[in-house]
């Protein structure tokens, strides 16, 4: 006999066939909420669940442009709004050749959940495009960014949809988003966050996502008395999260030993210190080159070409005690997590979205490892554009400082809202399903005193 949570899943393939990362999304909250659904009629009854899994709006179009060369292109748009419930809809924007419907709809639905638990009033929302920034002009990005934009103007606004940045969207990619959404709708608004300083923005925002990870972490961590002092740490990625997860560990006195990208990653054993972080800065941030270069700069650190189609990554059999997955999804497998504990990692803070196939994640739970899914311990990049948002109907910026003590706040109250509520519904110290449970509940309640809409 098929149980509840395959008799819904089958509902969900079918209704949406052919999005697998959005499969494996649903099925994960899915399976933390059965106990809730049993102790709580009325959200089956209101059916929450499957209102849930349908976005409130779908919008894809088509993105023509000029390249450099005089040539059209032609690209593929999306902006899924998925939950108004408990605020405007938010969420990143992302630019990656990868990009397809599915994608944006596993990243919109874990974006619910995730931005519940900030404890802020943001719905949830996620867009992007198929479009590859790497290799491109800033010319030819300007005139991407301005045609996606002038579609996407219509659908957003600072009380309707905010969109942010996300893999390929950084702070150029925004500031030309908003200067065509200025010039299309005469507004000068906090529609956009990841702003420039000068225009919008917040401080600590494009450290928040890799320093809201290491908070996350530094907080499991305190639940075996232990901090990240002297520790090992292996950090996938090489973009904005990977450099301030990284520059956080730092600070906080462990040791960082490696960094990705899609071409390979390199392995320094003597550890990334603050200069060579620097350097990785300047590389990827300013020339956009490759992390190879880091190994001809520093040649004591080793450099790993990456092998597409392989068992497993072996940036994952790197010993280390603290695992900062921060690249993609599902870039870590059952037998990457299985290499990952054998090497005597017992904390894994994900700075992506869904790093870690359904099979990776049994084996952290299995393990006893001190697992913080993405939902939770990469919340500190939306929790600081909600910030923006904040200071932009303000008309007023906070200092450094505040801003980043009201991310430390947030992710601790993240922290304790995922062991309480794992406890409460009797699996301690399961912050899948402590996340998952908490970030439901409050939506929960919201759409059940909000009516069926």
């Amino acid at each position: 006999m098929a149980s509840a949570v395959d008799t819904f899943m089958g509902g969900v393939i079918a209704k949406n066939p052919e999005q697998k990362e959005f499969h494996q999304a649903v099925q994960e909250v899915a399976e933390s909420l059965m106990p809730v659904l049993d102790k709580h009629p009325e959200y089956r009854k209101a059916k929450i669940l499957e209102r849930i899994v349908e976005p409130e709006r779908v919008v894809m179009f088509r993105v023509p442009w000029v390249d450099d060369q005089g040539e059209v292109q032609v690209n593929r748009g999306f902006r899924v709004e998925f939950s108004s419930a408990i605020g405007p809809y938010k969420g990143g924007l992302r630019f990656h050749p990868s990009v397809n419907l599915g994608i944006i709809k596993f990243l919109g639905f874990e974006q619910i959940f995730k931005n519940s638990l900030t404890t802020l009033p943001i719905g949830a929302g996620k867009g992007g495009c198929d479009f590859d920034p790497k290799g491109k002009s800033d010319n030819e990005v300007m005139h991407f960014c301005q045609a996606f934009m002038s579609e996407l103007f219509r659908h957003i606004g600072a009380d309707t949809d905010v969109p942010a940045g996300d893999i390929g969207v950084g702070g150029r990619e925004i500031g030309f988003m908003f200067g065509q959404y200025k010039k299309l709708t005469n507004r000068f608004e906090g529609v956009l966050t990841g702003k420039g300083l000068n225009w919008g923005g917040s401080l600590i925002r494009p450290e928040a996502t890799g320093y809201g990870q290491v908070y996350f972490a530094e907080e499991m961590l305190k639940t075996r008395s232990e901090s990240f002092k002297g520790k090992a740490c292996v950090v996938s990625g090489s973009g904005n999260v990977a450099q301030y997860a990284a520059q956080k560990v730092l600070t906080l006195g462990g040791k960082v030993l490696t960094f990705s990208d899609s071409s390979g990653f390199i392995v320094d054993e003597e550890g990334i210190d603050a200069k060579k972080l620097a350097f990785v800065m300047d590389l990827k941030n300013v020339r956009r080159g490759r992390i190879k270069e880091y190994a001809d700069e520093y040649p004591k650190a080793a450099y790993h070409t990456a092998e597409p189609g392989s068992k497993c990554n072996p940036l994952w059999q790197v010993k280390c005690d603290v695992a900062l997955p921060s690249a993609t999804q599902n870039e870590i497998n059952a037998e990457d997590a299985n290499n990952l504990v054998k090497n005597g990692c017992y904390c894994v803070s994900e700075g992506a979205n869904m790093p870690s196939t359904p099979d990776a994640v049994n084996v952290f739970l299995e393990s006893k490892v001190l697992y913080g899914l993405g939902k939770a311990a990469n919340a500190g990049g939306v929790a600081v554009s909600g910030l923006e948002m904040s200071q932009n109907s303000m008309r007023y910026g906070w200092s450094r400082e505040e801003v980043d003590q009201k991310l430390q706040g947030i992710m601790k109250s993240i922290h304790k809202a995922c062991v309480d509520t794992a406890e409460a519904y009797g699996t301690p110290g399961n912050y899948v399903n402590g996340a998952n449970i908490a970030g439901f509940l409050k939506i929960a309640d919201s759409m059940l005193d909000q009516g069926v809409v």
